[in-house]
């Protein structure tokens, strides 16, 4: 299994690094069929002290010495770190052009996915994104189902447009939901102390970007019937854990996406397919 588990204790943010609590492993493959979404385009004192001071030996004499600051005083505040969130464009992890228009939308709530299979070796990350958007559109889904996509290592992929409805074979309407999926299957496997991390950055950007309250983070499941996205990470959810954890990320830190294109991103897949990244 690709990547360190986490042990069964919680873990914040602090400074933006993270490490987690215990996760075990959405339908990449799942069964089912949806109808091709035809319509719509894609589109942050004085300090003044008068001392008198008298000699022994001159007990007469006065001697005034005042000592004045005309500084003003430090500001009590400060800006919170920004911490960056490398994305890995479309095209650096071999993306196919869209099959198809999308349905543009709004966002206004975040759901948690896990693609159901399980990621023995991360070096296969970049490869299952592509199959994952190779079957999606063989389904007559214009792009890879989800927004954002999570290897083992923590590495983000990105997906479809965030301004594209995302894509479902389970019932529900996947309309104003940003998706963002971990590869691996949780029921069956732990989640990494790294996909955990990056997962809470890439959720507190989406809930300060779309003015989503942490608490209302969800999964799959919560809106179909659906395993995804696996009963050991949707414990978190149902427990609040994964919900406080953003909060606390939140807590003194701004997350901004940093998208990683070009020969630069070419560089960062070689790497993970290599076996160091």
């Amino acid at each position: 299994m690709a990547g360190d588990p986490i042990s069964r204790r919680r873990f914040l943010i602090v400074g933006g690094v993270a490490v987690g609590g215990l996760i075990s492993g959405c339908g990449a493959w799942s069964t089912g069929s949806e109808p091709a979404v035809t319509s719509g385009a894609p589109s942050s004192s004085t300090s003044s002290t008068t001392t008198t001071l008298a000699s022994p030996q001159l007990a007469t004499t006065e001697v005034p010495v005042a000592t004045t600051s005309t500084e003003p005083p430090p500001p009590t505040t400060t800006l919170s770190p920004l911490v960056a969130i490398p994305v890995i464009c479309k095209d650096a992890w071999g993306s196919q052009r869209p099959a198809g228009d999308f349905t543009t939308h709004s966002i206004s709530r975040i759901t948690v996915h896990h693609t159901a299979v399980e990621l023995e070796s991360n070096r296969r990350a970049p490869a299952r994104a592509r199959q994952h958007q190779a079957y999606h559109q063989s389904l007559g889904w214009a792009d890879i189902a989800y927004h954002f996509l999570i290897d083992a290592e923590g590495n983000v992929y990105e997906g479809r447009p965030v301004s594209a409805v995302g894509d479902t074979a389970t019932d529900y309407d996947p309309t104003g939901h940003l998706l963002i999926c971990c590869e691996g299957n949780f029921d069956r496997q732990q989640l990494p102390a790294a996909q955990y991390e990056a997962l809470l950055r890439v959720l507190a950007w989406g809930t300060v970007e779309f003015a989503i309250d942490p608490a209302a983070i969800a999964g799959h499941r919560d809106y179909a019937s659906t395993t995804c996205p696996g009963d050991d990470l949707h414990r978190l959810i149902a427990a609040g854990t994964l919900q406080e954890d953003v909060a606390s990320a939140l807590e003194g830190q701004e997350f901004h996406l940093e998208p990683i294109c070009g020969a630069e991103a070419v560089d960062v897949v070689a790497a993970i397919e290599g076996g160091s990244a």
